[in-house]
């Protein structure tokens, strides 16, 4: 058996002999809960500062909120995620007196952080809808925002979804920070098996084919809702 034959022997020992994949499994379980409850997250926080930002500044509670979404983008965008991690579980919450599990807290952190994110994809997304489609909603009596929430908004969630799947992409392969507030993912089950099969290379190899299938999973879903929507939007 060659070099690579044994660090294969090495890692398949600990993987399944030693129950190490029921700690992947967890990992890969904790990888999606986090990316995909974090884009859910960010798209309701995107999407009330798209609405935020497009909306008619006239008035002076209009300009408040401007200014405070502003804040909240240019913050979560000009700061490394790790760092929002470690401030929120290390500085945050225990100013606050508040004891939540990591996971939890990674959930929030990179839903605040997607939010920031997909706020620009759904701003993009709702200038691209026809302005006559706002026109025909107030022409029929409905207010600004619910013109907005009922017309514009689903119409520019359909021409963004792509743009979507990239921002669920991204957020998969940034989980692999969570390890720094204690969170167990994929780098941390892989990372054990590492340690106690004193063999990294098959590891980190399998760990980086897992994140490649799962994203090439992401791609293909994305890739049927796309189909969909056009046969959708043909039909009518």
């Amino acid at each position: 058996m060659g070099s690579f034959g044994k660090k294969v022997a090495k890692f398949w020992e600990m993987f399944y002999e030693h129950n190490g994949y029921t700690r992947v499994v967890t990992g890969l379980k904790n990888t999606l809960i986090i990316a995909v409850l974090g884009l859910f997250i960010g798209i309701i926080i995107g999407t009330v500062i798209a609405v935020v930002e497009v909306f008619p500044k006239r008035k002076r509670l209009p300009r408040i909120l401007h200014g405070f979404c502003t804040f909240y983008v240019g913050l979560f965008r000009g700061t490394p995620i790790v760092v929002q991690l470690l401030v929120a579980y290390y500085v945050v919450l225990p100013l606050l007196g508040m004891n939540w599990p990591a996971l939890n807290v990674c959930v929030l952190v990179f839903g605040l952080n997607s939010g920031a994110y997909v706020s620009e994809i759904m701003r993009s997304g709702i200038l691209s809808v026809d302005p006559g489609q706002m026109e025909a909603g107030r022409a029929l009596g409905l207010s600004y925002s619910v013109t907005m929430m009922k017309i514009v908004v689903p119409q520019a969630v359909k021409n963004i979804l792509p743009t979507l799947g990239n921002e669920l992409i991204a957020l998969v392969k940034e989980t692999s920070v969570v390890s720094f507030v204690g969170a167990a993912d994929l780098y941390v089950a892989f990372n054990y098996i590492g340690t106690n099969s004193y063999e990294f290379m098959v590891p980190y190899l399998a760990m980086a084919l897992i994140y490649v299938v799962v994203v090439m999973i992401i791609a293909f879903l994305v890739k049927i809702m796309e189909r969909s929507l056009r046969k959708s939007d043909r039909s009518h």
